[in-house]
């Protein structure tokens, strides 16, 4: 086989309605009212497509979805938010199928700007035929659908795209909504079956699986869980400011009691090592880091305050926080001087992966940590959430504690591993790296996890557009700079204002 078109709704990826990715572009391009105001519209959409126009209901969809929207924002949700819920809905007899052929072509109904990314980078589609939404000069989405998006003109850009050849194969649900299929010299629908030499190779591969995901939405939208996540805000965020004061108020060895009572709940396994004597340097706790809340819990099971170096926590954080925080400037000698003075006073927590990580994964530990010290736990940490992710690369991390307290039955798991025996440290002759990625290899055993070579700047690369730097200036320092700036506008506009 040598070409292949693929239908994408209801073919690559199981559900055929689509109205769930818009709901999810509402929310996290636009917010809370957008995602509303969707959800209050989808029973029209229904009708129209009850009533044989369902091209307009998706219109209709496009339009609330990103009308006003900046193009750069749909752009992001598409590559930082968007592919995790369209992976966890492939269907793989379809995609092995796909993999199959030499050219793949991706058809679909959605705006091509909504899937490219993932079609492209997890699917490993070379095009992608789709609708395309009008922009303004400014950059913003109209909402509305250049020509060219449905029907008969997805046969003409189909045959453009192969330079007027017939595809070899073409893959979809339903001959009759996919008129693409009647260029095509074989047509294939469900269920898909693979029938070439390869099979056996096939059957064992994959996707490319998403590592980086944002968006603070842990379910995929359909209308049902719309409808009970908008009736939940308001009863989670009072439950999440009554869980963060009794956090606050209470002293540490009383949470885990009062935790339980407010929904929360912490599954310990493993031995945790004592406290330290004062002859005995502290012990440095080496966690995974799942969310900023991973030095809070550890603390709250070992029912004593133990400090946490930090990095990119905001300052809200900072001060909700019921441990002591030492914030890192990633400034390598600086640091490892901030960790021994806190190893000299008593324990330590470090997430050497030095941002969270979602997915069933484990980025590259720093090997800063089995330079300082011998003294070495491996803890790891796990949770689950119902409705809400507690971290976000690019949105404000000052909500991360709110938005882990607004989930119903927010669930941590810790298991302490043994203290790394002297022979597997820094002081039986093994360099930092060698330590640091035998660290990460049990860990990610302990939890299932996958290890990787990914860091800090490659998550932040895919997931905000930057290098994940932060600015370490002062309120006044900021306050001054845009005085300068706003300084310089005027300037600008003096001659005007003068002439």
């Amino acid at each position: 086989m040598e070409s292949i078109v693929s239908e994408l709704e209801g073919t690559l990826l199981r559900n055929k309605d689509p109205f769930s990715y818009f709901m999810l572009v509402a929310f996290e391009a636009s917010g809370l009212i957008r995602f509303a105001l969707l959800l209050l519209f989808w029973p029209i959409i229904k009708l129209l497509d009850a009533c044989g126009k369902p091209d307009i209901g998706l219109k209709l969809a496009i339009f609330l979805a990103t009308a006003g929207v900046p193009m750069s924002e749909i752009e992001s949700v598409a590559r930082a938010v968007l592919p995790k819920f369209y992976y966890d809905d492939i269907d793989l007899d379809a995609w092995k199928v796909f993999n199959l052929c030499d050219k793949r072509v991706v058809v679909t109904k959605m705006p091509t700007v909504m899937v490219e990314w993932f079609v492209k980078e997890h699917l490993g589609a070379d095009g992608v035929i789709g609708t395309e939404i009008a922009v303004s000069q400014f950059g913003f989405a109209t909402g509305l659908v250049r020509s060219g998006g449905f029907g008969s003109s997805v046969i003409d850009r189909v045959a453009t795209m192969f330079n007027d050849q017939q595809p070899s194969l073409g893959l979809a649900r339903c001959h009759l909504d996919s008129p693409f299929l009647s260029m095509c010299k074989e047509q294939v629908n469900a269920p898909y079956i693979i029938k070439d030499e390869k099979q056996s190779f096939l059957q064992e591969t994959r996707p490319v699986p998403v590592i980086f995901h944002d968006g603070r939405l842990v379910k995929r939208p359909t209308p049902s869980t719309a409808l009970l996540i908008l009736i939940w805000i308001p009863i989670g965020v009072v439950l999440a400011i009554i869980r963060i004061a009794i956090g606050a108020m209470l002293p540490m060895w009383a949470i885990p009691y009062m935790a339980c009572v407010f929904g929360c709940k912490v599954i310990v396994k493993g031995v945790p090592p004592p406290p330290p004597t004062g002859s005995n340097s502290g012990v440095l706790f080496v966690c995974t880091h799942r969310t900023l809340m991973d030095p809070v819990v550890l603390s709250t099971v070992l029912q004593r305050s133990i400090p946490a170096v930090t990095y990119s926590v905001s300052r809200l954080s900072e001060i909700l926080s019921p441990i002591p925080t030492v914030r890192l400037t990633r400034i390598r000698h600086v640091d490892a001087q901030k960790i021994k003075e806190e190893l000299s006073k008593g324990d330590l927590v470090v997430c050497p992966e030095g941002t969270t990580c979602r997915e069933p994964f484990l980025l590259r530990f720093s090997a800063l940590f089995a330079e300082l010290t011998d003294m070495i736990v491996p803890v790891a940490m796990n949770y689950r959430v119902g409705f809400f992710h507690a971290t976000t690369a690019k949105g404000w991390k000052g909500l991360d504690p709110i938005f882990f307290f607004m989930n119903p039955r927010p669930v941590y798991e810790v298991t302490f591993l043994n203290q790394l025996p002297a022979e597997a440290t820094c002081s039986s002759g093994k360099s930092p790296y060698d330590v640091a990625n035998y660290v990460q290899r049990i860990l990610a055993a302990t939890l299932g996890f996958e290890c990787t070579n990914y860091t800090r700047k490659d998550k932040y690369k895919v997931l905000a557009g930057n290098d994940g730097s932060v600015s370490y200036t002062t309120v006044m320092d900021r306050v001054q700079k845009m005085g300068k700036t706003v300084r310089k506008v005027m300037g600008t506009f003096k001659p005007f204002v003068f002439s």
